[in-house]
């Protein structure tokens, strides 16, 4: 797995832009905001309600 729980939201974008459609498939636009920077994806399903593993698993599946 190269994307974990505990890389922030906008680590993530900058090294796979690729994630940005997915992110935004699970409802975070939150992909420009500057929260993003510091927030991690863990965080950022606590805020939106969701576990992360299915997100991690399409942000994974998008990058290989």
């Amino acid at each position: 797995m190269k994307i974990t729980k505990d890389m922030t939201i906008g680590e993530v974008v900058r090294n796979y832009p690729s994630t940005i459609q997915v992110l935004g498939s699970f409802g975070m636009g939150c992909v420009g905001c500057p929260s993003a920077q510091a927030e991690t994806l863990e965080e950022a399903c606590q805020v939106h309600g969701m576990q992360p593993d299915e997100l991690l698993a399409a942000l994974n599946k998008a990058v290989q």
